[in-house]
């Protein structure tokens, strides 16, 4: 009898065994696979539901909603609560905004003669974000300083390395219909050195500002450009809201501080000292930004007595000594501006002269790019 001795390849054994065992595998597999795209799409129909049927859900959306809304791609907001919600939000906000804004102020300051060339610059951090504030001693030192480029706006950096500043801090508003214009269009009104430089509404109409009289006093609220040269302001943009007045908050809650964004703001304290508050934001890992309720409690710590919004989100920045201090959340780095708020040693020698005049800006082109520099 012939014997055959069977020679086994190591692997094969394992392989063949393998292959037997595969149809059993592929079933246990596919069972896993099945239960996990089931517990997937149960744990999705439950977060759909939360997020759009639940109290704490509607929270969570329109807190969204509010951070698109104050960014450049607002109309994102409308497929978390449709357009006409969109559409009622932001008149909401207008209306709510111009009610604070005519809340009157007693202007309970007491402006005591502070040192010159006192400016400090403090750090914050709170549960979600950091950021910056500026004390300024002497509210006199503040000058609004525009761009010095006709058709294009400027870096605040810019500007405080040109006019010898000590720091500054981004400005008012300003027409961007495409958010990559060329910054050089303000909105409202802008006045320097007592002198109304812009007035984009007319003489006659009310806008909302933010700025300062020639006493050192800040003046935020809703004001035709008449009632401001008569009033002695002195520096002056467009923004809002005005949201602490006569050392009260009046924003109620966190979910009227109209989103988490970066942000940059400006107060009065007691003594006369301006504080800018400058809030990094639509960083993750490191901040991701600010509600105005956020900064409305910072400040009220700190004891203000006035306090408005100024322009935030990509614009927020704060220069001091030449550097940019915070972490501004363009990509593309500090944006270009029409205005900003600056600090000087010797601000009566600052000339700032009307970039505007001569120039028709109701037919000026916003959108055009900017030269490349």
């Amino acid at each position: 009898m012939e014997h055959r001795t069977e020679t086994v390849v190591p692997g094969r054994q394992h392989s063949y065994n393998a292959r037997r065992q595969n149809p059993q595998k592929k079933r246990n597999w596919r069972r896993t696979v099945k239960r996990l795209s089931a517990a997937l799409l149960i744990a999705a129909v439950g977060a759909g539901g939360w997020f759009f049927f639940t109290p704490s859900g509607t929270d969570v959306r329109y807190m969204m909603a509010d951070t698109l809304i104050t960014t450049q791609h607002r109309y994102l907001a409308k497929y978390l609560i449709g357009q006409e919600e969109l559409d009622n939000r932001v008149a909401a906000y207008t209306a709510q905004f111009d009610a604070m804004a005519d809340v009157k102020d007693n202007h309970n300051v007491s402006l005591i003669k502070h040192p010159q060339g006192t400016v400090k610059v403090e750090p914050i951090s709170r549960k979600g974000f950091k950021g910056y504030l500026m004390y300024v001693h002497d509210p006199k030192m503040i000058r609004v300083v525009t761009t010095n480029i006709v058709g294009e706006g400027e870096r605040v950096e810019s500007m405080v390395k040109r006019t010898g500043a000590i720091a500054g801090v981004n400005g008012g508003a300003f027409d961007d219909p495409n958010w990559h214009g060329n910054g050089f269009k303000p909105a409202g009104i802008v006045m320097s050195g007592g002198k109304l430089l812009y007035k984009g509404n007319g003489m006659n109409a009310k806008v909302n500002v933010v700025g300062i009289d020639r006493n050192g006093l800040m003046v935020a609220g809703r004001y035709t450009s008449k009632q401001l040269l008569a009033m002695g302001v002195s520096e002056a943009v467009t923004f809002q809201p005005k949201f602490i007045v006569n050392g009260k908050g009046l924003i109620k809650s966190e979910a009227d501080g109209w989103g988490i964004a970066p942000r940059t703001c400006m107060a009065q304290l007691k003594d006369g000292t301006i504080v800018f508050v400058v809030i990094d934001g639509r960083q993750p890992g490191y901040s991701v930004g600010a509600t105005l309720y956020d900064v409305q409690n910072i400040l009220l710590e700190k004891g203000a007595v006035t306090a408005a919004n100024l322009d935030g989100g990509s614009s927020t920045v704060l220069v001091k000594d030449d550097k940019v201090v915070n972490k501004p959340s363009s990509q593309y780095g500090a944006r270009y501006l029409p205005t900003a708020f600056l600090v000087f040693d010797k601000p009566e020698e600052v000339e700032v002269p009307n970039i505007w005049a001569g120039i028709d800006m109701q037919s000026f082109d916003s959108s055009k790019k900017r030269r490349a520099s």
